[in-house]
């Protein structure tokens, strides 16, 4: 893994990822957020990534006040006062889909694409709750120019790579967020660190271990945003800090359970071939919501036979890698309530069939 500043922020160097914490020491932290006010973060080895989801480490907006309002039976019940505001704004279905702050044409666009005042959305107007101006948000303590690990969970594989900026001295956080209170440069870029753990859980992250900006003091926001370099697909993220001599700790949320359960939303997939012939088919597969929550996007995917090519595909957003398909959702059949399905088509050229009638699904 090589930590590099790119060249100008709109054109990220490769690729960054976070290497996952062991299962162990994610455990050891939902412990101490269980029994202490304040959590130490704890410091981790990097490799090489890809994925969906939402930095852990300094906490995002979405990832902590989901871990404010999170109780045992499931539901969203924030306590934190900005993480309440953001509920009264855009509801609960952004708290069980915190690692889907994103906008599907992106390109790594951030100045001049993502509006001045929604950073912290990305301009994704599930999120907009997010984007207010406090001074009470979570908050992670932090020591200027202290070398620490970040932590980036890994909802979906996906390759890619981070920016990581700052804002700049002088900050207010009581002030709508604006490209200009940013730094012109990232302080840190990863090149597509490795997938460490399985996607689809809270436990699967990357990290990379970096120094913090130095001679900075008080408030900050530490904005990140991780660009798929197999799509335009990207995701922008803020994460409250506070440069105080802090460790890590994370002030700001009540105990949030158990965050590994429940899995936030399920999702199922099944396959039907609608038309076939002589060296092709052609299949539906119709994706529903299978939890009791709502969701903003969903994933399905499997591995052609040899000999198989997929010649079309509609109302999804594949990707290809040699045999292997991963298809998300479009930018209007994502948002599913439990219990409603939506579908999508392909076409394939080659002999043997479908495979199998179910696809695995998972939210994100």
């Amino acid at each position: 893994m090589i930590l590099t500043k790119p060249p100008a922020p709109d054109r990220p160097p490769r690729r960054l990822a976070l290497a996952l914490r062991a299962h162990a020491l994610f455990l050891v932290l939902v412990s101490l957020l269980a029994t202490v006010p304040a959590i130490a973060l704890v410091v981790s080895a990097g490799v090489e990534a890809e994925a969906h989801g939402t930095p852990m480490k300094p906490g995002s907006r979405t990832f902590l006040c989901w871990q404010d309002g999170l109780t045992d039976a499931g539901e969203i019940k924030p306590v934190n006062p900005a993480c309440k505001a953001a509920q009264q704004v855009s509801g609960t279905t952004p708290f069980y889909n915190w690692f889907s702050v994103l906008r599907s044409d992106g390109a790594g666009r951030t100045r001049g694409f993502v509006p001045d005042g929604e950073l912290c959305s990305g301009g994704n107007t599930n999120f907009t709750g997010f984007n207010q101006p406090r001074d009470d948000w979570p908050l992670t303590h932090l020591t200027s120019g202290a070398t620490v690990d970040f932590s980036y969970n890994a909802w979906a594989a996906h390759p890619g790579w981070f920016y990581v900026y700052i804002t700049k001295d002088g900050f207010d956080p009581t002030w709508p967020l604006t490209w200009d209170d940013i730094e012109e440069q990232p302080f840190l870029s990863v090149d597509h660190p490795p997938l460490n753990g399985s996607p689809g859980t809270v436990e699967a992250n990357y990290s990379w271990t970096g120094q913090l900006p130095a001679n900075k003091s008080g408030r900050h926001i530490i904005y990140m945003v991780w660009q798929r370099s197999d799509s335009a697909e990207t995701f922008y993220s803020c994460s409250d800090i506070v440069f105080d001599g802090g460790n890590g700790e994370v002030t700001g949320i009540k105990e949030p359970g158990n965050p590994t359960e429940p899995v936030p939303g399920t999702c199922t997939a099944t396959r039907r071939t609608t038309g076939s012939w002589s060296g092709g088919y052609q299949s539906e597969v119709t994706v529903t919501n299978s939890g009791d929550v709502p969701m903003l996007g969903w994933m399905v995917d499997w591995t052609l036979p040899s000999g198989q090519t997929v010649d079309s595909l509609w109302n999804g957003t594949p990707t290809y890698n040699g045999q292997s398909v991963m298809v998300h959702n479009a930018d209007w059949n994502g948002s599913l309530d439990p219990g409603e399905s939506t579908t999508f088509g392909y076409v394939v050229t080659g002999d043997g069939g479908d495979t199998a009638a179910e696809l695995p699904c998972r939210v994100g």
